[in-house]
């Protein structure tokens, strides 16, 4: 199956990018194919917060770990809807997704 999500870049564009649901991607991986400025420093253990997001529709996704919301809990920039996308497996059940890239910190 391949499954589409919206994505809001930093510079206000908006694209539907599509991704194959069965070679085990997360979502800061789809990005970075997709060509997105996120960097993953941490190659995706949620030790940077490099990869993080806003999610903007009203998906059901997995529950946070603890070293997901310690980086968020120490990030300027997040929201009660601050998710890191490589915590985020690109799975049927995040089709229609709609994120937007948070600022740099």
């Amino acid at each position: 199956m391949e499954i589409k999500i919206t994505v809001l870049d930093r510079s206000g564009d908006k694209k539907i990018i599509s991704g194959p649901t069965d070679i085990n991607l997360n979502l800061m991986e789809l990005l970075k194919i997709h060509k997105y400025p996120v960097e993953g420093t941490c190659g995706g253990m949620a030790l940077c917060a490099s990869c993080h997001v806003y999610i903007k529709s009203d998906h059901t996704l997995p529950d946070l770990t603890p070293s997901e919301q310690a980086m968020l809990d120490d990030n300027w920039d997040s929201k009660p809807n601050s998710r890191l996308a490589c915590q985020i497996g690109i799975s049927k059940d995040i089709h229609l997704l709609n994120i937007e890239i948070a600022p740099e910190s």
